[in-house]
């Protein structure tokens, strides 16, 4: 039985609203706030995203090469956008960012959803690997976003 895991993250950055969701939309600005270990590069991708665009990207998971291929399944600008895994390394990957105006500059809310496949295997590495690499990933993120958009 497949197991539901949710991972939500909060940051303020100095940015106006409008100007935090232009860097999200676009695609090349994910290689810059992915770690480097995970060998992230986009393979094809639509110069600035909207509903229905599909983002290809390969990156190492622990050394071992994975393709990924997400659809932007939810597009209002500047407020929120979705991220959809349509292939990929997870049975499931629903990736929320909301933007909201506060004390002059904007709040960025991610909100994962996911679920590893292998059932009660898939359990086990996640207690034992994937909840803290998700984790570090995200911390990552939060300190590349404060040296890019200045908190």
């Amino acid at each position: 039985m497949a197991h539901n895991y949710s991972l939500v993250r909060e940051q303020w950055l100095p940015k106006q609203t409008e100007v935090a969701f232009a860097f999200f939309s676009r695609p090349e600005n994910l290689e810059e706030i992915t770690p480097p270990w995970l060998a992230f590069h986009i393979v094809r991708a639509e110069p600035e995203l909207h509903a229905g665009s599909i983002i290809e990207y390969k990156l190492r998971i622990r050394g071992i090469p994975t393709r990924w291929t997400s659809e932007i399944t939810v597009w209002e600008p500047p407020l929120r956008f979705v991220d959809t895994q349509l292939s990929g390394p997870y049975a499931k990957w629903r990736h929320e960012h909301t933007f909201s105006a506060e004390r002059g500059g904007t709040r960025i809310r991610d909100h994962v959803d996911y679920v590893l496949p292998f059932g009660i295997l898939g359990r086990l590495v996640h207690a034992l690997l994937v909840r803290r690499d998700v984790e570090t990933i995200f911390q990552y993120r939060r300190q590349r976003l404060a040296e890019l958009l200045g908190e």
